[in-house]
């Protein structure tokens, strides 16, 4: 079963519960800042087998001391589902353990 497309309305409001991330050129985007190179690849392994655990990969982009994150639903044409909005909210939980902000 494809995932559904959320309306702007269900964008909005579970952006809300999702400080720091936002609507970019129509996917979910956040960056994080570290205190190293080291914490910022640490951020990216974990956020790596979270992406394999919900079978949902994001485009990661890590800096010296950033990461950053796009993500939406390309088996829903592109839009924004509950898929990217599970990842966004699992590297949340994840992110402050590797002192991201």
């Amino acid at each position: 079963m494809a995932a559904e497309p959320l309306s702007q309305k269900e964008i909005e409001d579970r952006l809300a519960e999702l400080p720091g991330w936002s609507l970019d050129d129509g996917r979910l985007t956040r960056s994080y800042r570290l205190d190293s190179h080291f914490a910022a690849a640490a951020l990216v392994v974990h956020v790596a087998r979270i992406q394999d655990e919900l079978n949902h990969h994001a485009e990661i982009t890590l800096g010296y001391d950033t990461v950053g994150l796009a993500v939406s639903t390309h088996s829903a044409g592109g839009a924004i589902t509950e898929l990217d909005i599970a990842l966004a909210r699992r590297v949340r939980d994840a992110a402050p353990a590797h002192g991201a902000r």
